[in-house]
């Protein structure tokens, strides 16, 4: 009887916490041109923003937790024009309220980033540079942006539109979408991939490129002159797009794939 009272009184202290506890960090960084920025975000969802402005600006909101050695606790180091960002959340925790994180970083349009979650979506906005984003559960979307990306999730849809170089997305479960906008210049393979969603993609009609589109369970469209060379079958196409160029790779395990001009 000692134990039910003891554990009913606990959960009635909870409950009559306030339900959404919210506390907030920021952090401003002077760097110059080109800075290089990592984040590891642990849990939290995580925006990475071009603006105007010279330095990099950091804002962390929380609702559910507390901001501090013995809540979420930030870990962050400038060294040159490098500035890191650790976002930890304690392994072992209890309650009853929403918990939520949210990380949002503007940035100068130029630079390198490097961005890892473990659990949470990685929003990309109006960046130019070398690009990689990573969450173990989350989803990815990127607008406006210039130059390399390399994007993987575990477990979460793909969503990027930009001008690009180079390009390789994955995904084990969920859709992608991807616009590849005029000016872009395949350097080298670019592969787009899912292991059990649909994938479309649509590109600049004048793109070069050897094209190999390939799914498990699922139909193929295109809608571009292709000039069929090799395997063409109801689950896979060979061929070359404006007389052929570096390798653009579509595959899905299991899942339609659409393949259009823009």
């Amino acid at each position: 009887m000692k134990i039910l009272v003891s554990t009913l009184s606990l959960i009635a202290v909870f409950l009559l916490q306030p339900s959404a506890r919210a506390d907030e960090w920021n952090k401003h960084w002077n760097v110059g041109p080109n800075p290089e920025l990592r984040i590891d975000a642990h849990d939290a969802a995580v925006t990475v923003e071009a603006t105007e402005g010279n330095g990099i600006d950091a804002t962390l909101r929380t609702r559910g937790w507390s901001i501090g050695p013995s809540g979420v606790h930030v870990i962050e180091h400038q060294s040159g024009n490098s500035v890191e960002i650790d976002v930890k959340v304690p392994s072992v925790h209890f309650a009853f309220t929403m918990h939520s994180i949210e990380l949002r970083v503007r940035v100068p349009r130029e630079l390198t980033a490097n961005i890892h979650t473990g659990d949470g979506s990685i929003r990309l906005r109006g960046l130019h540079g070398p690009l990689r984003a990573d969450t173990g559960d989350g989803s990815i979307q990127g607008e406006d942006l210039d130059g390399t990306l390399e994007a993987n999730s575990g477990d979460g849809s793909v969503h990027i539109a930009g001008r690009f170089d180079g390009l390789q997305l994955h995904t084990k479960d969920g859709s992608v979408e991807l616009e590849v906008m005029r000016g872009s210049r395949m350097q080298s393979e670019w592969h787009v991939q899912t292991g059990d969603g649909s994938v479309s993609v649509r590109v600049p009609h004048d793109l070069p490129a050897d094209l190999e589109l390939r799914t498990g369970d699922g139909h193929i469209h295109f809608d571009l002159p292709l000039s069929v060379t090799g395997t063409q079958s109801e689950h896979e196409v060979r061929g070359k797009l404006n007389g052929g160029g570096p390798l653009l790779a579509i595959r899905t395990g299991d899942g339609s794939i659409s393949l259009t001009p823009l």
